[in-house]
């Protein structure tokens, strides 16, 4: 989706970007005066140690001999290739030796370093001025000629200074032109110009097209969540696979959004199963109700009623509690505690509370239990799910063509703890049957004959779920094995 510009700086990743850019390009062009300034002072510093140098040499000449080996010594220097300046003048500022040909006025008459720059001609440019302008007929300036230079440009040059007093009141100037650290200056600040704008140009192109592809990205997850808040729950948002920040928060909501739907399914799956699972039970209630009103019965025959609807009322309020159970053990919370469990002692106490009922029903209970297993959970909740297990594997091995055998194992394997418990029966030999024996309210005896609500299995597996377990229903030839998988308990 296309946005102007004044809709991209309404975005918070636009105008952070834009602070930063402004900050950056706010210390590029500090760093480009600092770092220009601080070439010019090293030079100045650097030139300043070499007129000292030069200075130093030619006051041991003085001591040596005087004013004419001084005079001689400044003759030479000047005449060399890239000479300093040098100058000597008389107490009125004639000048009498040297190659400087002119100087700005004030120049020579204050003694110290030179407060500034200042402009000067060396011998024989004036000439080459003329000579290259075509006025040859113009006299050439006289040596003692002190006037300012007639420009700065290209025949007018700056330069830094030591003016000293000899004592026979001569002046003598020793300098150093500043076009070398001029041109080496300029060129370092052409060169950190040229870096930060390249670096200013390539930060706002990256901006640009960056914050342009974060903002496409908001804007897909923006579009699909308008669909999800539109009743799409089957909606996801967008995963390029980048494996960035934004594909982790798309994950995250995306279970968010698998787990929402897979209540609302589950709540849905509720109210369907209680409007038609409950409403048999509810219809006896009331028609036992009706037919012990119809007649004249006995007080034998009232008694009866009431405790048929007592027992009938019992069982919907353990149905109820079951689905409440579920419901809150598949929502993630529980207010149960957990702590260390040793699953050995949980199962000999469900097998020694189920061997009466075994031994009624005609089936052999038996037990294969090593001396402890502990794990991480809720003794009472595990002992629930895995006596709904040994209950249904009792009722439903009585049919067997062989002895009714149930048998419960306790096992170690690999990272995970294993609780088996298997039956000779029928079993369930369709796979999809299989599947659908864990979801509420399923019942996949037609007849109807064992009692039951059809929650058993669902509640074992919400109670695995809640401990990060599974549930698995596997065939067992004949037979089901239904096995309850624990992960091992983490030591520290």
């Amino acid at each position: 989706m296309a946005l102007s510009l004044p809709a991209i700086m309404k975005t918070t990743a636009a105008r952070l970007s834009a602070l930063y850019l402004l900050l950056f390009a706010l210390c590029a062009v500090l760093l480009v005066f600092y770092m220009t300034s601080l070439s010019a002072r090293m030079l100045t510093a650097q030139t300043q140690e070499t007129i000292n140098d030069e200075v130093l040499g030619l006051a041991r000449a003085y001591q040596r001999g005087g004013l004419p080996v001084l005079v001689r010594v400044v003759e030479n220097r000047s005449r060399q290739p890239g000479a300093n300046l040098y100058l000597i003048a008389d107490a009125n500022g004639q000048i009498l030796t040297g190659n400087v040909q002119s100087l700005e006025p004030g120049v020579i008459e204050t003694e110290g370093w030179t407060t500034e720059p200042f402009s000067y001609q060396r011998f024989g440019e004036g000439e080459l001025d003329r000579l290259r302008s075509g006025a040859t007929d113009q006299p050439a300036p006289q040596a003692g000629d002190n006037s300012t230079p007639q420009s700065t440009g290209e025949k007018g040059h700056n330069a830094i200074a030591l003016v000293l007093r000899l004592p026979n009141q001569m002046i003598m100037l020793v300098g150093r032109d500043l076009g070398e650290p001029e041109r080496f200056r300029a060129v370092i600040s052409r060169a950190l110009t040229l870096a930060l704008g390249m670096m200013g140009l390539g930060g706002l192109l990256i901006w640009f097209f960056v914050g342009r592809a974060a903002l496409k990205r908001i804007d897909s997850v923006s579009d699909a969540s308008r669909r999800i808040m539109g009743g799409d729950l089957s909606g996801r948002l967008p995963v390029t696979g980048a494996g960035d920040e934004f594909d982790r928060l798309s994950e995250n909501l995306n279970a968010m959004l698998a787990r929402i739907a897979m209540l609302n399914e589950g709540l849905k799956q509720v109210s369907d199963n209680i409007a038609h699972d409950l409403k048999t039970p509810l219809t006896r209630l009331r028609n036992r109700a009706e037919a012990t009103l119809a007649g004249r019965h006995k007080t034998e025959d009232y008694r009866q009623a009431l405790e048929g609807t007592i027992a009938e009322s019992d069982q919907l309020i353990k149905t109820f509690n079951a689905i409440l159970m579920i419901s809150r053990l598949e929502a993630g919370y529980s207010s149960e505690q957990t702590g260390p469990v040793d699953l050995a002692a949980t199962v000999s106490d469900v097998v020694e509370l189920y061997e009466p009922v075994a031994e009624e029903a005609g089936v052999t209970l038996e037990a294969t239990v090593p001396d402890a297993f502990t794990i991480n959970g809720n003794r009472e909740l595990i002992g629930q799910a895995l006596s709904n297990i040994v209950d249904n594997a009792i009722k439903y091995s009585t049919d067997a063509a062989e002895t009714p055998k149930v048998r419960v194992a306790l096992e170690r394997a690999g990272s995970e703890i294993k609780l088996t418990v298997t039956d000779n029966g029928h079993g369930i030999p369709d796979d999809a049957d299989r599947a659908r024996a864990t979801e509420r309210f399923v019942r996949l005896e037609k007849s109807r004959s064992q009692p039951g609500s059809g929650l058993g299995l669902s509640l074992a597996k919400a109670i695995m779920t809640f401990h990060n377990g599974r549930l698995d229903l596997l065939p067992a030839n004949p037979g089901l094995s239904v096995v309850m998988s624990f992960p091992l308990r983490e030591t520290h």
